[in-house]
């Protein structure tokens, strides 16, 4: 149920024209500071993870390791996508209360 909640507000998002998906386009976005949350998803590799636990440390944006590629990219309409950064303030702090309240794994700021 969580899990669907998550991936309910990365498509709303995608609606919006407020999230940028895959892995340039996330790193843009955090690096604009554009993003106000990251999903890396959890079969990324551990190169992947750890350039965007230290992207998402150095520019302070919540970071979270959630899903599949498959998950992630069909919640953004498009093929796999290994990271998604929702840019609306609101729908990224709603997302961030499902996430924290169901225990999912990562952490604020990528720490």
């Amino acid at each position: 149920m969580q899990r669907s909640k998550i991936l309910s507000y990365l498509g709303l998002a995608t609606k919006a024209g407020r999230v940028s998906s895959g892995e340039f386009s996330v790193e843009k976005s955090v690096r604009q500071h554009r993003a106000r949350l990251v999903i890396v998803s959890e079969d990324a590799s551990e190169t992947s993870k750890k350039n965007f636990r230290n992207l998402c440390t150095y520019y302070k944006v919540p970071l979270y390791f959630f899903g599949s590629r498959e998950e992630l990219g069909a919640a953004c309409g498009k093929e796999a996508r290994v990271s998604a950064a929702i840019e609306d303030e609101g729908l990224a702090d709603a997302a961030i209360r499902v996430i924290q309240e169901s225990g999912i794994g990562g952490s604020k700021y990528g720490e």
